[in-house]
């Protein structure tokens, strides 16, 4: 089995040939499972400073939750709305594989350096939509770059949309 530091980096160096390799390989699952944890983890410490040992928790809980969404979303439209013929795979299997596309995540760490969070979990977004866009083209078998940024794209506003309203179920803020 590859190492997952090793995986970490080729999916932060966008390279497709990741993917191929963790869809063969059954021992993975629990590497992405790391993958996507570090990753929110990072996001937590990037906040902490800002928002405290709450900020942390709900941060790290809720890049997981983004996350999972992103993944279940863009799954959903890949392989019912923008499919292909060759496009055959389980969401467990997409979920695996993709997983390795938040590693970049982990660079979210950064954003506990004071007057820098605003720009590094902007340029993470953008690392990791990177990330999403070529696990996707691969794991879902696009011929075409354009159909996984389709599916991303509307797999991510789905989420965001999701997310609004969750988060709208918490109330008001103490205090508010």
């Amino acid at each position: 089995m590859k190492g997952l530091g090793e995986r970490m980096i080729r999916a932060a160096k966008l390279d497709g040939s990741l993917y191929e390799e963790v869809k063969a390989d059954r021992r993975a699952p629990m590497q992405a499972a790391m993958v996507v944890i570090l990753s929110a983890v990072a996001a937590g410490v990037g906040v902490i400073i800002h928002d405290g040992i709450g900020g942390f928790f709900f941060e790290t809980m809720q890049a997981m939750v983004r996350w999972y969404a992103w993944a279940f979303f863009t799954y959903l439209v890949g392989t019912r709305l923008l499919q292909e013929p060759q496009t055959k795979i389980d969401f467990g299997a997409t979920v695996r594989i993709i997983s390795f596309a938040s590693a970049p995540g982990v660079v979210s760490l950064l954003g506990i350096i004071p007057g820098l969070s605003g720009v590094v979990f902007g340029l993470v977004l953008a690392w990791m939509f990177g990330a999403m866009i070529i696990a996707v083209r691969e794991t879902l078998r696009y011929t075409t770059t354009f159909r996984a940024v389709g599916a991303c794209v509307i797999g991510w506003v789905m989420q965001w949309l999701f997310m609004g309203i969750l988060l709208s179920l918490r109330g008001p803020a103490p205090g508010a």
